[in-house]
């Protein structure tokens, strides 16, 4: 049996003090009705026995009855109690969750004025709504109005519905598109009282939320674009979906009559459901294929119930009987799927993105050559030469003048650093860039992006995240003095002793001795990590025999390699190459042991000797300074990430290593649209990084990670700074 520690009782009593503390000081009038009302429902017995059942019902509900006997005090009784007893669930939870929300984003005197006017005018609106039509011959209408009902729902609806004004596209769009989905299916094929006060509190609500909220706060309101034209369409697909399975399981007579002889067979209703599901999933990716059957079905139900009414009508006409009893039901549902055929006739132009076939059958994008000479033409960052990679495709712009390369992996197209472009073109490069991933059906994001890029993506909505850091060091002033730079000065003049000798060579000129040697540590290395070699933004030999790569080797008088690196070049523009960004590091587990101190500080002098201006000695993922801690959510993600990875790549170790250098770090950035894609590229970041490993490996990989390290992160770098072989570096 496993028994919790003692000390780490006071540790969660204190987390869940804090917990509390913090709620009373963000959302104190949430804090407090919730509390109410499960104090309420506790003293009143209301939460074991139904309140409905009660003789002091009528006295504590709202409605029309209560009003007419000038009860006029149940609209502040009313919201505090459940109808029954299990109702107290959903009830207590959605108003925490509705409420809490809106006091989190507009404030606690704004979101208390919203609920509570909220309630009172959407109770008030539906009983003068009933009142108006009870004597109208409308059953529904008649027999509502002689109903009551309890609860806080309306102020919770209506307070949710403002709050989403403080929300930026799409989230904004989302939240209400899934208020409505909910709202619509239960006025039109369920129609309660609570229903009815649902329906108003977001009728009333979502207009003036703006304006509620105060100019500063709602975002500007803008034409929806491609990926909000969709989501309106899922959204009515859905509620006519969902419409349907309420109708075969809650057969509810309401405000169109009862869905008797309407709704669908069993058999029906699934045929429905596994057309649906797909062509939701296509059409929230703009599949073209999927809207042509969305199309199809809209028009199929749309042109069977008109002409099921017309039938039935001209049958009446003629003199014959029909029952009419589900007729208005089913011409509300017919009409609702008339406007869903609509809304996709409309926002046909949102749905361009081909079949996977003839994706397949286009032509391949501009390679490495066109790459390369745009690089030398416009320049880029130090990581853009990984740009030119093979396993790279390209998108160009529509001018041919600037390009992003990307990996694509689970539907994400992963762009790798800032666009080559033209200075003051970025922007439109990442719109066109974003423009293609829509009509592809890809998600768009820029891994290892700079300052530069986020700027560019900011003005377009965009969402970002601080992902590595990368190590510059400007050669101009570079002088190995100072205590700091002590390992560095012994690494050199151990080297000087032992006949160490340093060489900046290609490596595809070097005779076949060397090249062995250099393959035999890369083994080496590779056999000793017991994991996957890394990718994307990792380089290996193959990339490192590319003539425009700079190698470094350290070799000693008999001609044994003792380590290598290889130098990526830096563009800066109009064909110079300003600087070098280190890739491969490899050493020998038994030679020199300050050999990469050696190989790099000769490397600077060297390239500085060239007229290089700066050198980059990379970064880590899942690295960064300490002084730059964690303040997004995802951030902090991401930081437990890198921890748990820390003992089988040692990103962390090798980000320490570096700092002997004393470089100037560079943040490098994750840029996407909104949180919503954030699995999905997660997702393809690992495949883009390790393309060789299957869904399954993945899985054991990550489950291999969550049991815990084999060695600690201060192990790993012991064993770095004794000399063992350091991991390839990364951005």
């Amino acid at each position: 049996m496993i028994t919790a520690s003692p000390a780490i009782e006071p540790v969660a009593r204190g987390h869940v003090r804090r917990t509390v503390s913090v709620l009373r000081q963000r959302v104190p009038f949430t804090s407090t009705v919730v509390l109410a009302m499960l104090l309420l429902a506790v003293l009143t017995g209301a939460l074991w026995s139904a309140a409905a059942d009660r003789v002091v019902y009528p006295f504590v509900a709202y409605g029309a009855p209560s009003f007419d006997a000038g009860r006029w005090w149940t609209m502040l009784t009313g919201p505090f109690f459940a109808v029954i007893p299990w109702y107290y669930l959903p009830m207590v939870g959605s108003f925490a969750l509705c409420v809490g929300f809106a006091e989190w984003q507009m404030g606690t005197r704004r979101a208390m004025a919203v609920t509570i006017g909220g309630q009172i005018v959407s109770v008030l609106v539906a009983t003068e709504f009933l009142a108006l039509c009870r004597d109208s011959g409308w059953l529904w209408a008649e027999r509502l109005a002689g109903s009551l009902d309890v609860g806080f729902s309306g102020g919770a609806l209506a307070a949710v519905a403002v709050a989403s004004a403080t929300l930026r596209p799409p989230w904004r769009l989302r939240l209400r598109a899934g208020l409505w989905v909910y709202a619509g299916v239960a006025i039109v094929y369920v129609g309660t009282l609570a229903d009815l006060v649902h329906f108003f509190a977001l009728l009333l609500a979502i207009p003036v939320g703006g304006w509620l909220v105060g100019a500063r706060r709602a975002r500007e309101t803008a034409r929806p674009n491609v990926r909000e034209w969709r989501l309106l369409t899922v959204a009515g697909l859905l509620l006519l979906t969902i419409a349907e399975v309420v109708m075969y399981f809650v057969p509810v007579a309401g405000p169109f009559g009862s869905a008797d002889g309407v709704s669908l067979s069993g058999l029906e209703l699934v045929v429905l459901v596994l057309l649906v599901v797909p062509m939701l999933n296509g059409l929230r990716k703009g599949s073209r294929v999927a809207w042509r059957w969305a199309v199809a079905l809209s028009a199929f139900v749309a042109l069977q119930g008109v002409v099921l009414v017309t039938l039935i009508g001209l049958t009446n006409v003629l003199g014959s009987e029909y029952d009419t009893v589900g007729l208005p039901l089913y011409f509300m549902d017919s009409l609702l799927w008339m406007v869903e055929l609509g809304a996709l006739l409309v926002v046909r132009h949102a749905f361009r993105v081909p079949s996977r076939r003839r994706l397949r059958r286009r032509t391949e994008e501009p390679g490495q050559a066109l790459a390369r000479t745009l690089l030398g033409q416009h320049g880029g960052s130090t990581l853009s030469w990984m740009t030119t990679w093979p396993a790279n495709r390209y998108f160009v712009s529509e001018d041919g003048g600037s390009y992003l390369a990307y990996r694509r992996h689970a539907g994400v197209a992963v762009a790798l650093g800032d666009p080559i472009a033209p200075d003051g073109t970025a922007a439109a490069t990442i719109t066109e860039f974003t423009t293609m991933c829509e009509n592809s059906g890809l998600v768009p994001c820029v891994f290892s992006a700079t300052e530069a890029t986020v700027a560019a993506t900011r003005e377009l909505g965009w969402q970002h995240v601080q992902v590595a850091e990368d190590n510059v060091l400007d050669l101009a002033d570079l002088e190995f003095r100072g205590k700091a730079w002590q390992d560095v000065r012994t690494a050199l003049n151990k080297a000087a002793k032992q006949n160490i000798e340093f060489r900046l060579v290609r490596l595809a000129d070097q005779p076949e001795s060397i090249l062995a040697q250099v393959r035999a540590l890369s083994e080496e290395w590779m056999s000793g990590k017991g994991m996957p070699e890394m990718g994307f933004t990792l380089g290996g030999l193959d990339e490192a025999m590319d003539p425009a790569t700079r190698v470094g080797v350290a070799v000693d008088a008999e001609g044994t390699v003792h380590g290598v690196t290889s130098w990526l070049p830096v563009h800066t523009g109009a064909g110079k190459v300003s600087g070098w960004t280190l890739d491969v590091m490899r050493r020998s587990a038994h030679g020199f042991r300050p050999v990469m101190e050696f190989l790099i500080a000769s490397a600077c002098l060297a390239f500085r000797e060239e007229g290089a201006r700066f050198v980059s000695l990379s970064g880590a993922p899942l690295a960064r300074s300490r002084e730059c801690g964690p303040g997004h959510v995802l951030e902090r993600a991401l930081e437990s990430l890198g921890k748990l990875m820390e003992p089988y790549y040692g990103f962390r170790s090798l980000h320490a290593f570096k700092a002997k250098f004393q470089p100037r770090r560079v943040p490098l950035y994750l840029a996407f649209r909104d949180e919503a894609d954030l699995p999905r590229i997660g997702l393809a970041l690992s495949r883009a990084y390790l393309p060789d490993l299957r869904l399954r490996e993945l899985t054991k990989l990550a489950r291999k990670m969550s049991k815990g390290p084999a060695v600690s992160g201060q192990s790993r770098m012991r064993t770095v700074l004794a000399g063992q072989p350091l991991p390839t570096t990364a951005h």
